[in-house]
């Protein structure tokens, strides 16, 4: 079969065709109707992480990050805030986002309700930093995307390679020793299992906040978790073996338009919320356009498929190769590595939601058993799974908490301990 006709290709020009179909029947009977009613669509949702950055007002660089099994990771840099607070070098801070997300999600509101921004106001150096084959990421020294071996990853290779490169690279480009690590959902994930099977790697983190922490989703209510639990061969029949749900810029554009429509805006922004549980009023809904330009950001299948064994074994586990060989090759055992949270000896602080439907209260109280550093935690009752990234409140409810606490590290380095008093 002609490569332009490959299934992959088949599958994204039939979701893009409905999409067309379905816009242009929105656009002929609001013609016909005599008015389009549109809500303005933001800037930044044409925008790139560097662009959005600099349109706040803010300094920005971007650099490229070579892992060691070759991807190039795209990592964005927010140096200082509006105000220069001091001279020298600031305090490190790498934040990283969670499942078919990107860097954007840390910059999506206003600066005085993002966490990116809020931390660059505060005093510290802000780095982003970009999964493998997000929107961002789409870049190996020998592969190609058009690939099957490109897209042979998932939050294994996050953990093992993302990561340590990452992070190594800030600490060889700024001179720090040690950074702030703040994961968001898969973010902590990565952050969990890095932290728990490389000891040097752990050693470079002078807190871990892990916000929205998932380790295992074994009683997560998302109606996503559902679709996991359908047979891996059905997965790759409706999704291929290649990415998942990557937005083509027609894709994107179109669902901009889909969605600033007045009568299409609330359906928006409710299937955003879909996955992770409801908290509307927590919500600013005019940046709606933005989050739905850059999220979802695209993965691999893949990953998709680890997360679907996550859900049928309920552990947080290796991604199973389907064949002892393969498992041997990949982890030097014949049945996937089961990653052990207490081996983690970060010192750790956690801000979980108690409507959160992927992060789920039992598998929180589970992983909270289990953190062996635990310093900090904090339960927010109505808070579901975007509140962390997004949620109106959660610059007093959370993101000052997470200034203090680093603020508060700092000042007793010198002494070697850490005094939690919030």
């Amino acid at each position: 079969m002609p490569k332009i006709f490959s299934r992959e290709w088949i599958v994204s020009y039939r979701n893009e065709m409905w999409l067309l179909i379905l816009v242009a029947h929105l656009f002929q009977r609001n013609v016909n109707s005599g008015h389009m009613p549109t809500i303005t669509v933001d800037p930044e949702a044409f925008m790139n992480i560097s662009e959005i950055i600099q349109h706040k007002g803010y300094p920005c660089e971007e650099y490229e990050v070579l892992t060691e099994d070759g991807y190039i990771l795209s990592v964005n840099r927010i140096p200082q805030g509006l105000i220069q607070l001091k001279t020298g070098p600031r305090p490190v801070v790498l934040l990283q986002h969670g499942l078919l997300g990107d860097a954007s999600n840390w910059i999506s509101n206003l600066p005085n309700n993002s966490l990116g921004f809020i931390l660059a106001d505060a005093g510290f150096d802000v780095w982003l930093g970009n999964s493998r084959g997000n929107t961002w990421s789409r870049k190996h020294k020998t592969l190609s995307i058009d690939q099957d071996e490109f897209w042979a990853f998932s939050y294994d290779e996050m953990a093992r390679f993302d990561l340590p490169a990452v992070i190594n690279f800030i600490l060889q480009k700024t001179g720090q020793e040690k950074i702030y690590y703040v994961g968001y959902s898969q973010g902590t994930t990565m952050g969990f299992i890095a932290f728990s099977t490389m000891p040097e790697l752990a050693q470079k983190i002078k807190i871990y906040f892990a916000l929205a922490p998932i380790a295992t989703i074994k009683y997560a209510k998302s109606p996503g978790t559902k679709f996991l639990l359908l047979p891996d061969m059905m997965i790759k029949g409706l999704f291929g073996q290649r990415e998942f749900l990557y937005q083509t810029r027609f894709l994107r554009q179109f669902v901009i338009y889909l969605c600033g429509q007045v009568i299409m805006d609330q359906i928006c922004s409710n299937i955003m919320l879909l996955l992770g549980g409801f908290n509307a009023n927590n919500m600013n809904m005019s940046r709606a356009n933005v989050y739905v330009a850059h999220t979802p950001s695209g993965t691999s299948v893949q990953n998709i498929l680890h997360w679907s064994q996550a859900v049928n074994s309920g552990e947080l586990r290796a991604f199973d190769w389907g064949s002892e060989t393969k498992n041997l090759e990949k982890g030097n055992q014949p049945t996937p590595i089961r990653y052990k949270v207490r081996d983690m000896t970060v010192p750790t602080a956690m801000w979980t939601g108690g409507q959160d439907w992927l992060s789920n209260p039992d598998d929180v109280r589970t992983l909270l058993s289990e953190v062996t550093n635990l310093i900090y935690h904090k339960n927010i009752p109505e808070w579901a799974h975007v509140d962390f990234i997004w949620g109106l409140d959660a610059p007093h409810r959370m993101y000052n908490e997470i200034i203090h606490l680093m603020k508060q590290e700092d000042t007793s380095l010198s002494r070697g301990s850490i005094s939690v008093s919030l």
